[in-house]
């Protein structure tokens, strides 16, 4: 296994094998698998830090993706091994909050994705920016440093 540069301290993880059905047609893991692995580990890490989605539905809040802004530096082929890690890197403790992406082959090391994602409290019910309650405050607060 090849050594981990990650560009920020205290990643959270989720592993990613790729498969036959991620291949698009020209031979490399299609675009919006990315998107959709990053997603997997931001609800994985919310679940983690304590806001599964069954809690956020009964108290009728969620952080609703606003932005996203990825760089695609190299491709993923069949049967290779992804880490997908996240970071929480700014939250307002109002409204507003953002998380930084990158995605690592397991094998080579090398960086394939670099992202971010901003993000606005919603109410589940309307859909409307909401104030964030306090438990999004304490459970998504900033622990990484750029490495």
């Amino acid at each position: 296994m090849a050594k981990f540069e990650w560009d920020r301290t205290n990643p959270f993880l989720i592993d990613v094998c790729v498969s036959k059905d991620h291949i698009d047609g020209y031979g490399h893991v299609s675009n919006h698998f990315y998107i959709a692995w990053m997603t997997d580990c931001m609800f994985a890490h919310s679940a983690a830090v304590g806001l599964p989605d069954d809690l956020c539905a009964e108290i009728q809040r969620g952080m609703a993706v606003r932005q996203v802004r990825a760089e695609l530096l190299g491709s993923a082929y069949q049967d290779d091994k992804l880490k997908i890690a996240n970071w929480i890197i700014s939250n307002d403790g109002k409204l507003r909050a953002s998380r930084a992406f990158q995605i690592i082959n397991a094998t080579s090391g090398k960086t394939l994705v670099r992202a971010e994602m901003d993000f606005v409290c919603t109410n589940l019910e309307n859909g409307k920016p909401v104030k964030m309650p306090a438990v999004f405050v304490e459970k998504y607060c900033v622990k990484s440093e750029k490495a």
